[in-house]
């Protein structure tokens, strides 16, 4: 097993092993004085709020409140404009609300956004009519277009992308302070294009409700009417690209300890959760709340090897595995890695993303998942913890606050031959706006059957 001992530990330390999922560049030397950029500018978040969510997974992890996680599979820069980043605002306001009337605990609200900017690929190419070019792996590292000069790694676009996630999460601010997200005027929170009746009566009757949901959430804070106005948001995003990591990775005397503040809570994917591997070996030195994704290679060995070296400590809300077994497999290996983490002795936050594991092509090729089968994972997740003594503490969903077509089914009953109207995503499908409200009133719907 590797060593938990992170006082030797720097933010370089993850050069010393092996690195998957990077890009190669071409010139060296650009690439380090953009390095050595961005570890001059300002951080994106701040230590203090880092702390303040890792005390809010806690209360996850213990059942007291529920983690709602959602965004873009993978933000693109062209996205980053207001009218868009509202939408996602807006959309996980809505979903909070809903789950919130229905559980009665606070839902601790992290985006996929401000940094979602790369992705990890199966392929390091891509070929087209015979010609094979680097695959895109996201805005931070090369462009989507199909030609030799847009797939190029460009170091700038590490410049560009810290850029864009500060500019999102400096919009997302102001939106909040300003009283955008005020639980007494949810009203503000509409978007437009709900045409699915049942779905908007039921969220408006939520709506007409929110009184009562005020009072819980008073009784639950120990705060009066006007101190309840503002909603906390915190940014996610995959841990991916190293560089860009690390540069943003800074010291804090006062706490004696390394956070990355290019976001508030990374994660680790299945393809980079290697124990030997750099990813590993960076995100066991931060102070973060951090995540790994779960699937149904990983033996119950490598995961509590994972769990051992990421929190050696067992610090409550340090770590969040997120499962992402698909509808065929989670019942055969959910059982077993909550066992295998159960017999180490840790605490985790248990999380369920149902979108990656359903991910399925139709006959004509287009990447898609059905949301019926998004909806049992999660069905599936809440038994199953629940028969094993265990709390599921939050959700993981791919989603925007567009009025894409890239899942199948929902309250308007999307088919294949849907797709082509509003296929919009470079990388993977998300719930459009209806289906994830309509996602939110189902688990709630679910959460009462289960009190």
């Amino acid at each position: 097993m590797r060593s938990t001992d992170t006082t030797s530990w720097q933010p370089t330390s993850w050069q010393s092993r092996k690195a998957q999922q990077q890009p190669v560049y071409e010139d060296g030397a650009a690439l380090e004085r953009v390095v050595a950029d961005l570890s001059r500018l300002p951080p994106v978040v701040v230590s203090w709020e880092v702390d303040n969510l890792r005390t809010r997974l806690a209360g996850a992890q213990r059942g007291e409140a529920f983690l709602l996680q959602g965004g873009d599979c993978a933000e693109s820069f062209a996205d980053c404009e207001s009218d868009h980043i509202a939408k996602q605002l807006k959309v996980l306001l809505q979903m909070s609300l809903v789950l919130l009337q229905a559980m009665k605990r606070p839902i601790v609200r992290v985006g996929r956004f401000a940094g979602q900017y790369a992705k990890p690929r199966s392929a390091d190419t891509e070929t087209r009519d015979g010609v094979s070019l680097p695959a895109y792996r996201g805005d931070l590292v090369n462009r989507p277009e199909f030609s030799a000069e847009a797939r190029r790694a460009d170091p700038l676009l590490l410049l560009r992308g810290y850029e864009r996630a500060a500019l999102t999460l400096n919009f997302v601010r102001a939106l909040v302070d300003g009283g955008f997200a005020d639980l007494h005027h949810p009203e503000y929170w509409e978007l437009g294009f709900v045409r699915h009746a049942p779905l908007r009566e039921a969220y408006e009757r939520i709506v007409h409700s929110i009184g009562d949901a005020l009072d819980f959430f008073e009784s639950m804070t120990g705060q009066q009417v006007g101190d309840a106005l503002r909603v906390e948001f915190f940014s996610s995003h995959e841990g991916l690209h190293l560089l860009y990591e690390q540069a943003q990775t800074r010291h804090i005397p006062r706490q004696d300890r390394w956070y990355n503040l290019s976001t508030h809570m990374p994660w680790i994917g299945m393809r980079t959760a290697t124990v030997e591997g750099a990813h590993v070996e960076y995100f066991r030195g931060i102070a973060n709340p951090i995540g790994v994704k779960v699937g149904a290679a990983m033996s119950d060995e490598w995961l509590q090897e994972l769990v051992a070296i990421l929190n050696p400590q067992n610090q409550p809300g340090r770590l969040a595995l997120i499962h992402r077994f698909g509808v065929k497999d989670i019942e055969q290996h959910l059982p077993r890695v909550i066992e295998a983490v159960r017999r180490t002795g840790h605490s985790v936050l248990w999380c369920c993303d149902p979108m990656h594991g359903n991910t399925e092509t139709t006959s004509g090729g287009v990447k898609t998942r059905r949301f019926e089968n998004i909806l049992k994972e999660l069905d599936v997740s809440f038994r199953i913890h629940r028969e094993l003594g265990s709390i599921l503490g939050g959700a993981h969903i791919e989603l925007t606050g567009e009025d894409v077509t890239e899942c199948t089914g929902g309250a308007r009953g999307l088919t294949d031959a849907d797709l082509q109207r509003a296929y919009r995503s470079q990388v993977d499908p998300r719930l459009n706006y209806e289906q994830a409200l309509e996602l939110a009133m189902l688990i709630a719907e679910r959460s009462r059957q289960r009190t």
